[in-house]
């Protein structure tokens, strides 16, 4: 499970909080990616927190509350379907994460991010943690945070485009998704530069 040992490593090299940031919607064929950032109290950490493909969507909804009931300070940045496709899935990922860190009420003196790409531009040091969100308490959290809120957005944006399903594969290629776009074609909401939009594989 994950813990809180590389924030205690870090917090007595820079005495201030440390915050957990993850992202999550890379992938898919529509939507926004989206980033959030967790900064949690070492005396009040939320029990079974864990990688968010690793639980259950009941259980990442329970454990979305209790962090936001537990942590010191909560943010989230998304990045457009259009802008990802303007300046592309990474940078598009990076500029969720800025606009994440940018929005904490607190900030923090450290970031450990998920991954091994973190972005520039971020207001103080970072350290990126391969399979963070199986280690480190504070990236799980935010990995939770992430995906609930992203499965959110696209369960609004599948009432709003309801022939796509987007609120059951949240924007994924999935057999009906890929069919739905064949029948109707893509809406705003679709990365056109993502194939098979992209290479009109399903002759748009």
């Amino acid at each position: 499970m994950p813990h809180f040992k590389f924030e205690k490593r870090v917090i007595a090299q820079c005495s201030g909080h440390v915050a957990g940031m993850d992202e999550v919607g890379r992938g898919p064929l529509a939507g926004p990616v989206c980033a959030a950032i967790v900064i949690l109290d070492s005396r009040r950490l939320p029990r079974g927190v864990d990688d968010s493909k690793a639980l259950s969507a009941k259980a990442r909804y329970a454990l979305f509350e209790d962090i936001f009931d537990r942590a010191l300070a909560v943010s989230f940045g998304l990045a457009s379907a259009r802008e990802i496709d303007a300046i592309n899935i990474r940078q598009a990922t990076h500029l969720a994460m800025r606009r994440a860190a940018s929005g904490l009420a607190l900030p923090p003196a450290h970031i450990l991010i998920d991954g091994d790409d973190p972005p520039t531009g971020l207001p103080c040091p970072a350290t990126p943690l391969v399979k963070g969100d199986s280690q480190s308490v504070s990236i799980a959290a935010a990995s939770i945070v992430a995906k609930v809120l992203r499965d959110r957005l696209m369960a609004r944006l599948g009432a709003r485009h309801p022939v796509y399903g987007f609120e059951r594969h949240a924007g994924y290629a999935t057999a009906r998704h890929l069919a739905a776009l064949q029948k109707y074609g893509p809406c705003p909401q679709h990365r056109m530069t993502f194939s098979p939009l992209r290479q009109h594989e399903l002759g748009l």
